[in-house]
């Protein structure tokens, strides 16, 4: 099958690009307003390659009433803001499309999106990863086999050391990326939705710039749960050998997942090309929370809800 890739020089972009290639189809054509984009060399070099997106959209249009040749999926890496529009435009062009989190800022344009499904007859697909994670997959079989009345005390921590350039580039701009809890929030909701089921109440308890915490309380778990993209709260375990940490501590069992990640994109593919990807309304749940999030203002934590790292932070000094 054909393929065309919107946001070709992302640092995403080359897993999407690995993805098609391992799975077996062509990427026939990509877009960036960036040039910097050799690597297709390595992957698919009779790509056709354009920084102008009406070029890149006259091309795709060309090949669909040559008919042979026609584009099958888009796989939209492009900066979260212009999500909607991209998924949109493949939609119109005939394509299923695969996007990265967060498909869309609002429920509200989840629903148009489900409008364009119906009426292009075409499908949206979102990259949640996370749930291909053998972790993952471990403390959802343990939740579903205890079955327990109580809820379990969770904590969850994931710090994603960024540099100066993430606040210089449209990742720093709220408008454009929707803040941390969005940008890096949303696979870990939807993780926690997957695991302890339907969300019955949320707090945000601190955010600016480079973190944010709160408390989520599900049907069969009490969440306290910490992001970050600063490197200083890295725990001392792990700073200066790695820049990513992932960890839910499940009544006070562990599981650290901060590796395991390389190949979830090519696994992510196979499931969407085989008829099992996930939906508008598979990921509903975890967009209204980071939308609900987004809107709220922080509250003092009550006790026993705050995230330990929060408690730990001078956040007078930040």
């Amino acid at each position: 099958m054909n393929f065309a890739l919107i946001g070709a020089a992302g640092y995403i972009a080359p897993r999407h690009m690995q993805a098609i290639k391992e799975t077996g189809n062509e990427l026939v054509a990509a877009y960036d307003i960036n040039d910097s984009v050799g690597i297709i060399d390595s992957i698919s070099p009779d790509c056709a390659f354009f920084t102008e997106f009406e070029y890149f959209l006259e091309h795709a249009w060309r090949l669909r009433r040559r008919g042979e040749g026609a584009l099958d999926y888009m796989a939209v890496c492009s900066p979260n803001h212009l999500h909607s529009a991209h998924i949109t435009a493949g939609l119109q062009l005939g394509c299923d499309v695969i996007c990265e989190k967060p498909l869309v800022p609002t429920p509200a344009l989840l629903d148009e999106l489900h409008c364009m499904e119906a009426e292009t007859g075409r499908r949206v697909y979102s990259i949640m990863q996370l749930r291909h994670h053998p972790a993952i997959h471990e403390l959802r079989d343990k939740v579903a086999a205890e079955n327990r009345d109580t809820p379990y005390e969770v904590e969850l921590t994931y710090i994603t050391a960024r540099g100066p350039w993430y606040l210089a580039s449209w990742k720093g701009d709220p408008r454009k990326s929707f803040g941390v809890v969005a940008e890096i929030g949303v696979h870990f909701f939807d993780m926690l939705h997957l695991v302890f089921g339907e969300l019955q109440r949320q707090v945000l308890h601190y955010s600016d710039d480079h973190k944010a915490a709160g408390f989520l309380e599900y049907e069969k778990a009490r969440v306290r749960w910490f992001l970050s993209i600063d490197a200083e709260d890295l725990p001392e375990s792990v700073r200066g050998r790695q820049s990513t940490y992932r960890s839910i501590n499940c009544d006070g069992e562990a599981f650290e997942f901060s590796n395991g990640f390389d190949d979830l994109h090519t696994v992510s593919y196979r499931e969407i090309l085989a008829g099992r990807g996930f939906g508008i309304d598979t990921v509903r749940h975890c967009l209204e929370t980071v939308h609900s999030l987004r809107l709220a203002c922080p509250e003092p934590p009550r006790e026993g809800e705050v995230h330990p790292r929060l408690l730990a932070l001078d956040l007078d000094g930040h």
